[in-house]
């Protein structure tokens, strides 16, 4: 566990928000290794003379800040760098369909392994993590799990790993109208419809968007900066993104729980 802003304090939390991809589950662990070379390979073959190195630089970059908001945004981002190199882009609705038919082809033994019992749920999250979960829950926090991924997939998911009993506020997916759900919505609808003020949300997540969305309302965060599928180690480019938009604790995993909730729960001042 690293401390980024010492005395960050979530001591009056009434509220947990997750994400799920990489911050609890590693069934799509490696979406990133089907999404970037898609892309890369659809741009080069404009023969535009960048090089792949360059043109995969460029995606990395994109794919990486918008991690966390529906994946739809990653193919409309996509579909403007397809257009701005002169070429005749797909509907970014196409262009998600090729990358989950191509991740399914990655995945697809990881979610027969859970339905059959063949792998525990915990083989396929990130480690400690239902440590953590039962942890916040006997603190009486609200729980909310919040993912890009297609809320469809991902309930199914949430389901087969046994964690959607966590969650009392709700579990919340991707939408066909990509408008109308977002984790700034949600967040902004806990703070409409209930009494909870932003500095006592905390949140979980390894995307930009989560750290981003709770920090701007006050709230404090965890960074998970995890190296999938191990989930051993920080992954230093991820913890520089971040770290960058205001994460206050950087974890690899959540095996250092009850170390990380120790200093979480104390009061401002008391590190």
């Amino acid at each position: 566990m690293e401390i980024i802003r010492r005395g960050a304090s979530a001591a009056d939390a009434r509220v947990a928000l997750f994400d799920f991809d990489g911050t609890i589950s590693l069934i799509r662990s490696g979406w990133v290794d089907v999404m970037v070379p898609m892309m890369v390979e659809i741009l080069a073959d404009l023969k535009t003379g960048e090089t792949e190195a360059e043109l995969r630089a460029i995606v990395e970059e994109f794919v990486w800040k918008l991690t966390g908001k529906e994946t739809i945004y990653q193919m409309m981002e996509f579909v403007e760098h397809v257009k701005g190199r002169g070429g005749r882009a797909l509907d970014a609705l196409e262009y998600k369909k090729m990358y989950l038919d191509r991740l399914w082809l990655r995945i697809e033994g990881r979610i027969e392994e859970l339905k059959k019992g063949h792998a525990s749920p915990e083989q396929y999250m990130v480690p400690g993590a239902r440590a953590l979960l039962e942890s916040l829950k006997s603190r009486g926090l609200k729980m909310y799990l919040a993912s890009g991924t297609d809320e469809i997939y991902m309930k199914e998911e949430a389901r087969l790993l046994d964690v959607s009993r966590y969650f009392d506020g709700g579990v919340y997916g991707a939408q066909d109208d990509y408008k109308s759900f977002s984790k700034k919505i949600l967040i902004q609808r806990i703070l409409s419809t209930t009494d909870v003020q932003g500095g006592q949300i905390l949140g979980f997540g390894d995307g930009y968007v989560e750290i981003e969305e709770v920090k701007t309302v006050g709230g404090i965060t965890v960074g998970v900066a995890t190296t999938e599928p191990e989930c051993r180690l920080v992954d230093d480019w991820k913890r520089q993104r971040l770290i960058g938009v205001g994460a206050d604790y950087i974890v690899p995993n959540y095996l250092c729980h009850a170390r990380l909730l120790d200093v979480l729960f104390q009061k401002e001042g008391g590190l």
